[in-house]
């Protein structure tokens, strides 16, 4: 494999949660008198933290974000996902065998929040390959699409981000990984391939039991 380490994403990469998420989300927002369907609601939030929208929050219920709805938020969220929360199909055996041909240098670099994320790696069999390896964008200076979650993971395994592959699955954070330097392999299971290249993505897959082969096939980016 070119590439001295790999950096995952997480919701929508590794785990099947963003209709989880935004199920909720859309139930809470609906409790505020704003009624959105769950594509409408994913359309808008996947890819960005609750807060990035705030704004577009209070003007449609005339109502503020407080940090106590935030915090309801998290805590209906976390039930409903240790509820039902799974793995994407072939990530667990994608993560193992790029765990092995990057000599363990992988990380998980999320916009989420840490209790999230370690939460859903735990349940669904990934945290053995990952534990101690995971990068809040809540915890950086600046969440996705700015680089720096990226950059830290980069940074702990002692390897510089343009040696580094990011897999992703949203123009978000496409967009981090780009602005980081690495080279983005961009997950497209739903034919979105062609609007992900255009957020900057340098190779596309739409199965995750193809990564492994894509990763070891490509070049680092020009």
């Amino acid at each position: 494999m070119k590439f001295d380490a790999v950096l995952f994403d997480c919701d929508g990469v590794l785990v099947d949660s963003e209709p989880i998420t935004n199920g909720v989300l859309r139930d809470m927002l609906e409790e505020l008198g704003w009624r959105l369907d769950l594509q409408t609601c994913m359309e808008i939030f996947v890819g960005k933290a609750v807060l990035d929208e705030r704004a577009r929050i209070e003007a449609e219920t005339g109502r503020p974000v407080t940090p106590e709805w935030m915090a309801e938020f998290r805590v209906r969220r976390n039930a409903a996902l240790e509820a039902q929360v799974g793995a994407i199909a072939g990530a667990v055996q994608a993560v193992a065998a790029v765990h092995a041909s990057a000599q363990g240098r992988i990380a998980c670099a999320s916009g989420a929040d840490r209790v999230k994320v370690e939460m859903q790696l735990q349940k669904v069999g990934l945290w053995p390959y990952l534990q101690g390896r995971v990068f809040s964008g809540h915890e950086m200076p600046r969440s996705k699409p700015h680089p720096d979650v990226y950059l830290a993971a980069a940074q702990s395994l002692g390897v510089p981000a343009g040696r580094c592959a990011v897999v992703e699955d949203t123009a978000t954070g496409i967009a981090a990984g780009v602005a980081a330097g690495a080279t983005v392999f961009a997950y497209a299971p739903a034919g979105q391939g062609d609007a992900l290249r255009q957020a900057g993505a340098h190779h596309v897959f739409t199965h995750m039991d193809a990564l492994h082969a894509c990763l070891l096939g490509a070049d680092l980016r020009a």
